[in-house]
């Protein structure tokens, strides 16, 4: 990978910096801020975590590990952190164990980093010598690269492992935070620690809005996961139009002019209210959620019935909501380019949406995308 660090936070006089970088690799490499970034705030109240953040162009995962210890100067606890930098997170979640294994060892027998420097030693010839500078998103997922039967014990460990979780936990309301990704909101989620979790739902976040119809959202601003964010990152977030991030630290609540929409735990809300009527569950949601469980259990059926192991959950979920977004763009990119471009009621109903409970998520929509539609107010409030 492209950095090794590890941090430690030391509790005691000499500590008034807080978090601090202890060690890494390559030496030369610019971590300012990571050490805040890869322990989140809280988490002396937890004995152990793991925490995705985005440093730069980079992505980071760190593990995280409280220890009591008998020493005054360390105020009775000692905390560490080992992480790794990397061009993109889809493939961190590999070295999990590895980072769970190293800061034990750090806890345990502090200052011995033979195994970390031979670790990359190891992995930095995976990258080429240069970044180009680009952070990129969620991976463009196809039926071809996601059909594939996924390891048990990546249920876990692997971002998309959660997403079967994600949407359990916020049932109906998925529909409600999937219209808002797709419109390219700026999502916040607050939770207190263990923020690991609270990172895989930014991740399944940005999966809600995946499309793969070549051409559409490129003039959007892209959906870019920021992970784990602390009160470092206010002045970048002050620039980005598009994002998914999540945060262990109330005081972002209060700062309204950087997100438009925040979560916490299962309530979603908003200060926009022109986004107001989106909060709602309407009728064509809940049908759409029904079909996802629908689909679900039939799929839990097939793989106990017929031992099949060529899909899993997590394929589901994310062809669902692809397919679902492609369905919409396709009919509106024809009525875009038909004779009448006139969007109807019948045109509504046959993208899966609500004429009238998602009036005003249609006109977001058209807007955002810069698509040049005559929605038929009228028609669509009535029957």
């Amino acid at each position: 990978k492209k950095a090794l660090r590890m941090n430690r936070w030391r509790k005691n006089v000499e500590s008034l910096l807080g978090n601090m970088v202890e060690w890494c690799l390559p030496h030369d490499i610019n971590l300012d801020g990571v050490e805040f970034k890869s322990m989140a705030s809280g988490s002396h109240r937890i004995t152990n975590d793991f925490i995705y953040f985005r440093k730069g162009c980079y992505f980071g995962l760190a593990c995280f590990a409280n220890m009591p210890v008998e020493s005054e100067l360390e105020r009775g606890a000692r905390m560490k952190s080992v992480g790794i930098l990397s061009p993109s997170y889809t493939l961190l979640y590999r070295y999990m164990h590895f980072l769970e294994n190293q800061v034990r060892h750090q806890l345990q027998c502090p200052g011995q980093y033979s195994p970390l420097e031979a670790f990359y030693e190891d992995k930095k010839a995976v990258l080429p010598p240069t970044g180009n500078g680009l952070v990129t998103a969620c991976p463009t997922w196809s039926v071809t690269n996601i059909n594939r039967c996924m390891h048990p014990e990546m249920k876990i460990t692997h971002p998309a492992g959660c997403m079967s979780q994600f949407i359990q936990f916020f049932g109906e309301h998925i529909m409600v935070l999937w219209k808002f990704a797709l419109l390219r909101k700026r999502l916040l989620i607050f939770s207190p620690p263990p923020v690991g979790v609270v990172c895989y739902r930014v991740y399944c976040l940005c999966c809600l809005a995946n499309v793969s119809l070549p051409g559409i959202g490129v003039s959007v601003p892209e959906l870019r996961p920021f992970f784990y964010i602390n009160i470092a990152d206010i002045t970048a977030l002050e620039t980005e139009l598009s994002y998914v991030a999540c945060t262990t630290e109330k005081i972002f609540e209060e700062k309204k002019e950087l997100y438009d929409v925040y979560i916490d735990n299962q309530n979603v809300k908003t200060h926009r209210s022109y986004l107001q009527p989106l909060l709602r569950v309407n009728a064509a949601d809940k049908e759409k959620y029904r079909k996802l469980t629908e689909q679900r259990q039939m799929l839990m059926y097939s793989q106990e019935v017929d031992g099949d192991c060529t899909s899993n959950e997590e394929d589901l979920f994310i062809l669902f909501f692809m397919e679902l977004n492609n369905r919409i763009f396709q009919t509106l990119s024809e009525v875009a380019g038909s004779a009448d471009p006139t969007l109807t009621t019948e045109h509504v109903r046959a993208m899966g949406l609500d004429p009238q409970g998602d009036r005003s998520f249609l006109a977001d929509l058209l807007e955002v995308y810069g698509i040049d539609i005559t929605l038929v107010i009228d028609n669509l409030c009535c029957p």
